[in-house]
C-alpha cells in the first residue's frame, strides 16, 4: 500500500488531519473532518510537531488553547 502525505488521503480511505490543538502544557490533540481523534497524531508537541507538519495538508488549522478562555485561538502553521 501506498502512503501519500500531505494534502492527499492514504491509499483506503484513512483519515485527513484537519485541526490540530496545543495545549497549555504542550499537549497536542489532533481531529480529523469528522471531529474524531487522530490518537497517533497526539502527544507532546516536541514529540509530535515535525510528523503534523510533513502530514497536515494545506487547510488544516492550527490552534493554541493555552490560557483559560472557552474557546482555542487560531494561529498559523508557522506560529503553532
Amino acid at each position: 500500500m501506498e502512503v501519500v502525505t500531505g494534502n492527499k488521503y492514504k491509499e483506503g480511505g484513512s483519515k485527513m488531519i484537519k485541526t490540530v490543538i496545543r495545549l497549555k502544557d504542550d499537549a497536542v490533540m489532533v481531529f480529523d473532518d469528522r471531529g474524531e481523534q487522530m490518537t497517533v497524531h497526539q502527544g507532546q508537541y516536541d514529540d509530535v510537531k515535525e510528523k503534523i507538519f510533513k502530514e497536515a495538508p494545506p487547510e488544516a488549522v492550527f490552534l493554541h488553547w493555552l490560557g483559560s478562555n472557552a474557546i482555542p485561538e487560531t494561529v498559523s502553521r508557522e506560529d503553532w
